[in-house]
């Protein structure tokens, strides 16, 4: 037995340790924020469980009813809404709630209420769902300057404006992944000990990867520097070795990739969707506060409605500056 191992596993570093590690270097805090993350912990707990015995439960199956985006509602979806809305609430930290599954924003009762509003995609990439491949949750938190007297413009602000972002990703092992505005950090959850425990702390997208994710079925519909730089990609002009597609089709997964091996996430609008299919608020927003966060960049329109869709590119600085000139030659030529 490996007894000193086990030694430093007597000091682990939690979420919650971690968490409150950071509110200590702020005197003036109150904890609510550390309350408003360690509901949201619960629910990814919760979630994380319910996806690892769906099929047993039969969860898997249709719940009859579409959401607002007109995608069928899996009950796996309904049941992970229901789980943040209720903890989310619950936390008494909160005065909105942006959801993908909800059409409207859920206004928290004044009596119930806090300062902090948060935006989340319960349960993204759940067409994977039947095929086990990873899932995950998105989230991003804004403070609300007056709690008593808020509306949805409060909501409707830039993603450089969160004080946090991060995501929740159920695969073969469950991780959050977190930034409060100063760097990222990955934990894993110890399914022996049900703490999230830190693994990846201050990560850092490498400057530039060796990897390209995008949906090449819709080659066909890009626009010009889209496809102009993926042909890059593949036939690299300068002598280098082309990079490699990697796409699973859930953004968590293709994210977290990105953000680990570096590279660059592609979901450009094209002549089906001109206007892209990710939603600003709570996909493309939180998951560019997280790349950004780690050094990386990220490129998007500017739209400002709860359910907006935008197109995305993210990922290492240097892939994302190619794209951005390719798209700022175009618009020269214009």
């Amino acid at each position: 037995m490996d007894h000193e191992a086990d030694a430093h596993r007597t000091d682990l570093m939690t979420l919650t340790r971690h968490v409150l590690n950071e509110q200590s270097k702020h005197p003036e805090s109150k904890g609510d924020f550390t309350i408003l993350l360690s509901h949201i912990v619960l629910g990814c707990k919760f979630v994380c469980s319910a996806v690892n015995k769906a099929g047993l439960a039969k969860l898997i199956g249709l719940a009859g009813e579409t959401n607002v985006q007109g995608e069928d509602q899996k009950k796996l979806d309904v049941l992970s809404n229901e789980v943040f809305v209720n903890a989310l609430i619950s936390s008494g930290r909160t005065c909105i709630l942006v959801s993908e599954e909800d059409e409207k924003a859920t206004f928290v009762d004044p009596s119930l209420r806090g300062r902090y509003c948060v935006v989340f995609d319960p349960l993204d990439g759940s067409s994977n769902i039947d095929c086990g491949v990873s899932i995950g949750t998105i989230f991003g938190i804004y403070m609300i300057k007056d709690k008593d007297n808020v509306t949805l413009d409060d909501v409707l602000l830039p993603g450089k404006d969160m004080v946090a972002a991060g995501y929740c990703m159920y695969g073969s092992s469950c991780m959050i992944v977190l930034s409060t505005g100063s760097g990222v950090n990955g934990f894993t959850l110890d399914p022996s000990l049900g703490e999230f425990i830190l693994t990846h702390p201050d990560i850092k997208i490498p400057t530039k990867g060796k990897i390209y994710s995008v949906n090449e079925g819709n080659a066909k519909n890009w626009d010009g520097p889209t496809a102009e730089y993926v042909n890059k990609c593949k036939f690299p002009e300068d002598g280098s070795s082309p990079k490699s597609l990697r796409y699973v089709g859930s953004m968590v997964a293709d994210v977290h990739r990105t953000l680990l091996y570096g590279g660059i996430f592609l979901y450009p609008g094209d002549k089906k969707s001109p206007t892209g299919k990710l939603r600003v608020l709570y996909e493309v927003f939180p998951m560019s506060f997280l790349m950004e966060q780690a050094g990386g960049q990220a490129f998007t329109g500017k739209q400002r409605k709860i359910h907006e869709r935008s197109p995305i590119f993210l990922g290492s600085y240097d892939d994302v500056e190619e794209i951005k000139a390719l798209y700022a030659s175009e618009e020269a030529k214009a």
